[in-house]
């Protein structure tokens, strides 16, 4: 191998050994936490609720793909009714008529003033916790009687203390934050399949 696949390689098993590091913290230090809010959406559907998601960029990439495993399935294990979630960064009329009359702050918080109900939860993800548009999203479902949670990174930002539940990656580093989401979207939706069909 010459110098530069060299290189490539040690980047390579840099970042996985990074991502796995992670996940293990999130292991040891989080499980409870995780069980905790898989219970609170499991609640929430079981009581008629639906579960409004949002984020931007990869976030909402991650929004909607775990929107996208509650209403399909996650495993094949199960043969069960849809789950009823909801993005909100993905009806691109709303998001832009929204943008060009209110403002990007309010993409959300008008989907929610539209949509949301007090029986139903609002998940926000977000690796920094400090989007505007998350929390004036957040703070709109406050004002609906919606219980927030929050999937997070870093220290949580200011979408910390506007959640009811949050699970806050410990990292710094977007990327792993991200991939530590999908990996915590997939548990939550497993335990919440559980929960309700197993």
């Amino acid at each position: 191998m010459d110098s530069k696949t060299n290189d490539k390689v040690r980047l390579i098993q840099k970042e996985i050994q990074e991502s796995v590091d992670l996940k293990n913290q999130v292991k040891e230090k989080l499980s409870e936490r995780i069980i905790e809010v898989a219970h609170a959406l499991a609640e929430c559907i079981k009581n008629g609720g639906k579960l409004l998601l949002c984020g931007n960029g990869g976030s909402a990439a991650d929004a909607q793909h775990f929107a996208g495993e509650l209403v399909v399935r996650l495993s094949s294990d199960y043969t069960r009714s849809a789950l009823p979630a909801i993005t909100l960064s993905s009806n691109d009329y709303v998001l832009t008529a929204c943008a060009n009359d209110f403002g990007f702050e309010q993409v959300f918080s008008r989907q929610i003033e539209a949509l949301g109900k007090p029986e139903d939860v609002l998940l926000c993800i977000s690796t920094s916790g400090n989007s505007p548009n998350l929390i004036t999203a957040a703070r709109k479902a406050k004002e609906k009687k919606m219980k927030t949670v929050g999937l997070l990174g870093r220290d949580g930002g200011k979408l910390k203390s506007l959640s009811d539940l949050s699970i806050i990656v410990p990292s710094n580093n977007t990327p792993r934050i991200q991939e530590t989401h999908i990996c915590i979207c997939h548990i939550l939706c497993e335990l919440i399949e559980k929960e309700l069909f197993g």
